[in-house]
């Protein structure tokens, strides 16, 4: 592709204004750890949340979902639950004001809050770190393959050379000009240039849109599209043929394994509630709950997260994917295999006029450059904070720490970016992250909340059980399907494999925790106390409970587990219908979109009354 004097001084521009804004902030989070990681506490909540929706909005998560959208339908807006995407209404309902009450400055240092500092503790704590370390490697490897496949299909030049490929190339590239302001800046500068990148998304996914939907013929479109393509409601077998005019999109299909639709929308449900429960990984998003300046702004954090986020992403996810249909999908036809996951970034780089293209550009290089200096800036926190001060150094000054921060960011990186080089597909790392690692997190971090007599010891039996599972049992399946369950194989593929590898993942880490938890001594019970009136959890806690009555008789217990179930229940049509409604909207389904549009504004009633009006009250 020919990029246009303009295009490129739009990305040029856009480069340095991000670069110089991140230099800029950074003064403000060199004075101490507190700063460094979380802000001082002192960034509003709205900032955080614009933030975090920024830090979301990834270029490889678009890539995907753009691909989800071209294969699937409609019924690809219900494929985000393998993540699943609904944990953020758990965290915007109650997890955020539990997590947040905590005043902790990683999940790590969280979890010394929950099972003390003695040795089961220290296991707990130990493990967590090793887990976030893991899993932001994971999502750096990830966010790399993405911007890597991205670039090197909209950029002009051949950067190729006998070590690295050309996408290799271009993501190391804009992994380090990326890296130049995260590690100076700290969450200052994450927050500042993530606010100015959703900014410049808004703009890109308004051109989209209006580029895409001008002059559409929407009646012949929709004589075009497979049957069964443009039907929404989950049905037990997928029921979306394209035919014998793509059949390789029918390939695609069976590949992924999701043609036994009803079963796997169970099997997500269950997946879902469970990591759902768990809560945020140790990660970027649980450090934008703790920079909150009180619990329940952090829970407002997670609302405004979910409300600024998922229509314009899914505006831009439909404008692509309707030019795809107009003007790619002859040269798609025409592959023996397409890579449906370069839709993006081919029609991004051919389809669009110059300007817009450019601006386009820039946005999803913003979309990258949040994510990925989100998960920058998570990972230096565990292992300085966590590991480094807490166990070798703990008397250094505060300048000596964010130093420190600097050079594990630098190696950090340098693994995850190695990580990407043998990754697959976006594809694979997707299911690998949100089934086998969330799999194996899942277990002890449920039990963790709900459950007094959990401790340390099986919280640390549970997580190696997991990340060992997690490990090997994709592997077994894999080798199982192809050695013993050919005609398995054959009826659901890898996306029902993937999810029955997270159930034994998590059956695996369950027994692991509850044993390693009954063969141990109990909490400690001032520990306990603490943690409990300190942070509230419902669930079983009532010897905690009989505990705290007998110093403190007028405590109150938290009593809101019917509240935040219901509150949940419409978070998840709240947000389903944010998903839907502009995909909708963007392929002239007008009556669909007026629908998702109704229940998005009844759900939003709702939520005023029983879950913003109440935050004060139930966050104190």
């Amino acid at each position: 592709m020919n990029l246009s004097t303009l295009d490129i001084i739009i990305i040029l521009l856009y480069l340095l204004v991000i670069i110089g804004l991140g230099f800029w902030i950074s003064k403000k989070a060199s004075k101490n750890m507190q700063s460094y990681f979380l802000g001082d506490n002192n960034i509003k909540w709205y900032w955080l949340g614009f933030s975090n929706s920024s830090g979301m909005f990834d270029v490889s998560g678009t890539a995907f979902y753009v691909a989800l959208l071209f294969v699937y339908g409609f019924k690809a807006a219900w494929l985000p639950w393998l993540w699943p995407i609904w944990n953020q209404i758990f965290v915007m309902v109650f997890l955020a004001i539990w997590i947040r009450r905590s005043n902790a400055l990683t999940g790590a240092d969280w979890i010394i809050k929950r099972f003390g500092d003695d040795r089961s503790g220290r296991l707990a704590h130990m493990i967590v770190v090793i887990f976030a370390i893991i899993s932001v490697i994971g999502f750096i490897g990830y966010v790399f393959v993405g911007i890597g496949k991205f670039a090197a299909n909209i950029l002009p030049w051949d950067l190729s050379n006998a070590v690295l490929t050309n996408q290799q190339t271009y993501a190391l590239i804009i992994v380090i000009l990326t890296t130049l302001y995260t590690v100076k800046g700290g969450m200052y500068s994450v927050v500042a240039t993530e606010v100015l990148q959703y900014g410049i998304l808004i703009v890109s996914c308004i051109l989209v849109v209006i580029f895409a939907v001008k002059g559409i013929n929407y009646d012949q479109l929709h004589q075009h599209l497979p049957n069964g393509w443009a039907s929404f409601w989950p049905e037990w077998k997928l029921n979306v043929n394209w035919g014998s005019t793509f059949s390789s999109a029918n390939d695609k299909i069976a590949e992924d394994g999701f043609s036994w639709f009803g079963a796997l929308v169970l099997m997500m449900i269950g997946k879902g509630i469970f990591a759902s429960l768990a809560g945020p990984v140790p990660g970027f998003d649980m450090q934008r709950i703790l920079s909150a300046r009180k619990p329940w702004e952090a829970a407002k954090l997670s609302g405004f997260t979910n409300l600024v986020l998922y229509i314009p992403l899914f505006m831009m996810v439909s404008a692509l994917t309707m030019i795809a249909f107009n003007s790619f999908m002859p040269v798609l036809q025409q592959q023996s295999k397409p890579d449906f996951e370069v839709i993006l970034s081919q029609v991004v780089s051919n389809y669009l006029p110059a300007g817009i293209r450019g601006i386009v550009l820039a946005g999803l290089l913003a979309s990258f450059m949040s994510t990925f200096s989100a998960f920058v800036n998570a990972a230096p926190a565990y292992l300085v904070n966590d590991f480094y001060k807490k166990y070798f150094k703990p008397n250094e000054s505060p300048r000596h720490y964010v130093k420190c921060s600097y050079l594990t960011s630098i190696t950090i990186i340098a693994i995850g970016c190695f990580f990407g080089l043998f990754a697959n597909s976006l594809s694979s790392l997707t299911l690998w992250i949100s089934s086998a690692l969330y799999g194996g997190y899942a277990a002890a971090n449920v039990l963790k909340w709900i459950w007094w007599r959990f401790n340390g010891y099986g919280y640390f039996a549970g997580m190696v059980a997991g990340l060992l599972s997690a490990t090997f049992v994709p592997k077994l399946m894999v080798w199982l399907s192809n050695a013993y369950f050919t005609d398995y194989k054959e009826l659901f593929g890898s996306g029902i494999g993937t999810l029955i590898s997270f159930f034994l993942i998590l059956v695996l880490s369950m027994a692991a925790s509850v044993i390693g938890c009954l063969v141990t001594p109990m909490p400690d019970k001032k520990v306990l106390t603490q943690f409990y009136t300190n942070t509230k959890p419902w669930g079983f806690w009532q010897p905690v409970l009989q505990w705290v009555k007998l110093t403190e008789p007028s405590f109150e217990p938290n009593r809101q587990f019917k509240w935040d179930m219901l509150n949940v229940l419409v978070g998840i049509c709240w947000q389903m219908s944010m998903v839907i409604m502009p995909v909708f909207f963007v392929f002239g389904f007008v009556s669909y979109g007026f629908m998702a549009l109704g229940v998005w504004v009844t759900c939003m009633v709702i939520l005023k009354f029983t879950w913003y009006n109440r935050l004060k009250i139930t966050a104190a």
